[in-house]
């Protein structure tokens, strides 16, 4: 059991050496003044976006609604992943699964029931 736990020490070991070394490195080389300063050059500083120049201000706020309306779709879409599953081995779970995967839809269903009460599925502005 202490070499499984083992194995995954060194591997966080050198997950933590990795970045914390490139930082080191970058502050060593940046106190000895090898490291190159940063020159502002204005035209790799201007906004450049599929070959346009661009129109107005480069930072537009977007409507919340849009994030959450992705975050609705990527939540419902992960709950469906774990149907899937559930679906493959229906005729092996009995009853309890059965019952198991009811409650799930049922507490999903809830959900998107709660999500439209709270018109968050609309798209107007």
């Amino acid at each position: 059991m202490l070499y499984e736990y083992g194995q995954i020490g060194i591997l966080l070991v050198i997950a933590l050496v990795f970045p914390v070394g490139a930082l080191v490195t970058s502050w060593a080389l940046g106190f000895v003044r090898i490291r190159p300063k940063n020159v502002s050059n204005p035209v790799k500083d201007d906004i450049y976006e599929c070959g346009l120049r661009t129109e107005g201000p480069s930072l537009v706020q977007f409507n919340f609604r849009f994030y959450y309306i992705a975050l609705l779709f990527v939540l419902f879409d992960v709950e469906l992943v774990f149907l899937f599953p559930w679906a493959l081995v229906f005729d092996k779970v009995g009853w309890a699964g059965y019952f198991e995967g009811l409650s799930f839809i049922g507490i999903l269903g809830l959900g998107i029931l709660y999500a439209w009460r709270k018109r968050a599925l609309e798209w107007r502005l």
